[in-house]
């Protein structure tokens, strides 16, 4: 069995997230728990589905994972591309979710 993250969209803004082991919805994939067994992914899927009831997320899935060297990638483009930004040079000045870029004044 693959690793697996639990990942959706925050209601409030539709950013992407990812749970915690605190159980927080947090925006960086590299923090999120990692469930390597059953009875853990029945676990995401069973909070996932709480939080979509308490509309805290949309959007909610348990997503295949790889760790290499101790960083978590996704093994389908559609999650690496939520949790890295865009695959191609978007707009001049915007490097991705991890922009830290200060604003114009």
């Amino acid at each position: 069995m693959a690793d697996k993250v639990l990942t959706a969209n925050r209601l409030s803004d539709g950013i992407s997230v990812w749970l915690d082991a605190a159980g927080n919805w947090n925006e960086h994939l590299q923090d999120a728990f990692v469930a390597r067994h059953k009875e853990a992914v029945d676990a995401l899927e069973a909070t996932g589905k709480q939080a979509f009831a308490d509309n805290k997320v949309v959007d909610v899935n348990v997503v295949d994972v790889e760790e290499v060297d101790g960083v978590l990638r996704p093994l389908r483009m559609r999650e690496r591309i939520r949790a890295e930004g865009p695959s191609i040079a978007y707009a001049a000045g915007y490097s991705g979710l991890t922009a830290t870029a200060t604003p114009a004044a």
